[in-house]
């Protein structure tokens, strides 16, 4: 199972901006939906954007929507997320998901995929 790899992270202050990426290797990368959870510690992961496979459909939690935008170069094999306006409660451990499906059940979630081993995120106040 192809495992994605994250960078991009890093200490930010507050109202600061960092974009992340998301690589996986495959000739079948354009055919995935992905997506991005976090973290926080002495929290549960949770739900933070997905992509659909063609890129026409996204899906962003309610803390960061109009703040976080998702996107996706198939060319290059990687999904991004733009942080801007970012919070110290973005502080986190992001993990991208390659593959998993969207669900709704009242909020967004994945179920399946594969998940890479996370990008470290620091907003200071």
């Amino acid at each position: 199972q192809v495992q994605p790899v994250e960078t991009g992270g890093g200490l930010v202050q507050a109202g600061g901006s960092l974009r992340l990426s998301c690589t996986a290797s495959g000739r079948t990368f354009s055919s995935y939906d992905m997506g991005w959870y976090r973290q926080a510690p002495g929290k549960e992961r949770e739900f933070v954007a997905s992509i659909s496979w063609s890129g026409g459909a996204t899906f962003y939690a309610d803390s960061v929507q109009g703040r976080f935008t998702i996107s996706r170069d198939d060319a290059k094999n990687t999904v991004y997320l733009q942080m801007n306006s970012l919070k110290p409660e973005d502080t986190a451990i992001y993990y991208c998901n390659l593959g998993g499906a969207t669900h709704y059940d009242g909020s967004y979630y994945l179920v399946g995929g594969s998940w890479g081993q996370g990008t470290q995120v620091t907003v200071s106040s």
